[in-house]
């Protein structure tokens, strides 16, 4: 994958998986060295927390073992011009709620991000199974399991920011157009108003660029309506597994929260909320 001209001099990549994760094969310091590459002042890395024991990222790894490989690597480049952030992606699940709100109470990390995926019992699983279960469902009727999950993750209060608020877009796109459902914004309201009353981020994940989906979750459309309805808080990340994928897509990710009306990226550190100036960004963001 061609690296784009405008993935370099941004101040911020939120969202980086490395070999701490299942579905990622890249060491931290790969990551560490092509930022001071491209000249990207700070990066999260948020491996995967799972709590159902059937998704691959149940004790993958444990909280020390991650912690200490990020802690330790932030010394090592901290002197290189980037700042390395301990996050993590746990993956919200209603029935998991409880487990979440304890490993959070239990271990600090420095950003979290709560994310809906593809779960077992979720009709998306299943890819033979859902050409059935889709046959004769509105648009609504498809997604709603998914949206209904984010909402719980949004009203929960636990995440800094909620992740690719809309990845359910990846596992039903060969069978509903994304454009089926970028015209149905009606559909994103529930959504959006719960992650504007959490006062959690929304992120706005660039992975989708990349993939055949072929556009941001959510969509600039969706974070316009965000904003529209009180939002205020964004982030942006690549959502990288792969080398290759760091950084990928983030100028434009910026570019859609600035035509939104962003001028600020949250980025809560903590308790703390720390926010990230898009002025920092590339000259050719203005």
């Amino acid at each position: 994958m061609k690296e784009r001209a405008g993935d370099r001099d941004l101040p911020l990549d939120s969202h980086v998986h490395t070999d701490l994760s299942p579905d990622s094969d890249v060491p931290i310091d790969l990551y560490c060295a092509d930022a001071v590459r491209r000249g990207i002042a700070e990066i999260a890395i948020t491996d995967h927390v799972d709590f159902d024991p059937r998704d691959p990222s149940y004790r993958f790894t444990d909280f020390a073992t991650r912690e200490r490989v990020v802690r330790e690597a932030a010394e090592r480049w901290a002197d290189r011009g980037v700042a390395v952030r301990f996050g993590v992606e746990l993956t919200y699940g209603r029935r998991y709620e409880a487990d979440i709100r304890d490993h959070l109470t239990r271990h600090r990390y420095d950003f979290t991000i709560g994310s809906v995926h593809d779960w077992p019992d979720s009709p998306y699983r299943d890819r033979s199974s859902f050409r059935g279960w889709v046959t004769g469902r509105a648009v609504g009727d498809i997604v709603e399991p998914y949206f209904d999950e984010v909402i719980g993750a949004a009203r929960s209060g636990l995440f800094d920011a909620i992740g690719h608020l809309d990845v359910v877009k990846r596992y039903i796109h060969a069978d509903v157009a994304v454009a089926d459902l970028d015209a149905a914004p009606e559909l994103y309201e529930p959504v959006l108003r719960a992650l504007v009353e959490s006062g959690s981020a929304l992120e706005i994940n660039t992975s989708g660029l990349r993939q055949e989906v072929g556009e941001t979750y959510p969509s600039p459309a969706i974070v316009a309506l965000y904003r529209e309805l009180g939002g205020r808080r964004v982030t942006v990340g690549s959502d990288a597994h792969r080398i290759r994928h760091f950084a990928f897509g983030l100028d434009q990710g910026y570019r859609i929260a600035r035509a939104a009306g962003f001028r600020r990226l949250a980025f809560r550190r903590g308790a703390e909320p720390i926010e990230i100036a898009l002025s920092l960004a590339a000259a050719s963001w203005s």
